[in-house]
């Protein structure tokens, strides 16, 4: 395997571990709190535009991510906010959010694009090591592999720090209390416990998270745009639902596990889709799927994965009734 195969699938692994806060954060609203949260694809690029920003005003890359997670964070409790104290559906209050940080995005950035190709990123201080690494010592076709192994380590690390962080905070009585609330509001209520508050506390956990990632993402990638996270809730359910169904967690460590690794499990799989290329029977053409089809292809998946629970539960409702 040359080094530009390689290349692909390492590549694929870094944008796999770079969009697992992503994910973890669709788990935290769509099965923690069981909250249809459209958000994120607001509050990913508003955290790669406060990030760019502030590096391109001068500021460390490092102190860009905890201020690119409030900013998240705060799209959430925004939504949150809509949809408990207006009595606004939450689908509805998200969308509302979503609509109103694209113009947000475009006031933080001044323009559409901002380009990091010679910024200071969380990369920059391991870059030497790592092109001595893999360039000096070994050969300059290693130039773009070297990169992405960087990536791949850099962002294992804050993955690993962000899945055991959200594992401590579910086991404390805070986050029990927000587990309950998406499992059991009329009886978590009748405890004493504010839903609305752990609802917006959720939001604001699962927006920061996302707006982190992409604050890093913007960071590997180069650039931050306006338009990075359309359609990114399909990327983040797709994760989770393969996640769940390749490795069925029977706990929270588990599951935020299962939903990182189906992250990268997606973002493999969308690199293979992209070489492979199938024959027409009868022509000596081929179908390749373009990068410009993967949300389609994305959009399909999560459907069918949706659809098969519900097509097998009337499957039996109908043995039950025949039987």
């Amino acid at each position: 395997m040359g080094n530009a195969s390689w290349n692909i699938w390492l590549g694929a692994v870094a944008q796999g571990l770079g969009y697992g806060a992503v994910a973890i954060g669709v788990y935290l609203t769509f099965r923690i709190l069981d909250f249809p949260d459209l958000t994120i694809d607001g509050s990913f690029p508003l955290g790669a535009a406060i990030s760019s920003a502030l590096i391109i005003a001068g500021w460390s890359a490092y102190l860009s991510l905890p201020v690119a997670f409030i900013g998240g964070a705060l799209a959430g409790v925004a939504t949150g906010l809509i949809h408990t104290r207006l009595n606004i559906n939450g689908l509805l209050a998200s969308i509302l959010v979503l609509t109103g940080a694209f113009t947000i995005n475009l006031r933080i950035m001044g323009q559409s694009n901002i380009p990091l190709l010679e910024a200071d990123t969380v990369f920059s201080p391991f870059k030497p090591f790592f092109r001595e690494l893999f360039i000096e010592q070994w050969d300059r076709a290693w130039i773009r592999v070297h990169t992405n192994i960087l990536s791949i380590v850099v962002f294992l690390a804050l993955i690993i720090f962000i899945k055991y962080a959200v594992d401590w905070f579910l086991h404390t009585e805070l986050g029990l209390a927000m587990r309950a609330t998406g499992d059991n509001p009329q009886m978590i209520r009748s405890l004493g416990v504010n839903t609305d508050g752990m609802k917006i506390l959720g939001l604001a956990i699962s927006n920061g998270l996302v707006g982190l990632s992409g604050a890093l993402m913007a960071q590997y990638q180069g650039f931050a745009d306006v338009n990075v996270g359309a359609g990114l809730i399909i990327a983040g359910l797709a994760a989770v639902i393969i996640g769940e169904t390749l490795f069925r967690p029977k706990s929270i460590a588990g599951a935020t596990f299962a939903v990182v690794a189906g992250m990268i499990v997606y973002r493999l799989a969308i690199a293979l889709a992209l070489i492979v290329q199938i024959p027409l029977p009868g022509t000596e053409e081929t179908f390749k799927l373009e990068a410009t089809d993967v949300k389609l292809a994305t959009a399909l998946l999560v459907l069918f994965a949706l659809a098969i629970p519900q097509i097998q539960r009337q499957r039996q409702q109908r043995r039950r009734r025949t039987g």
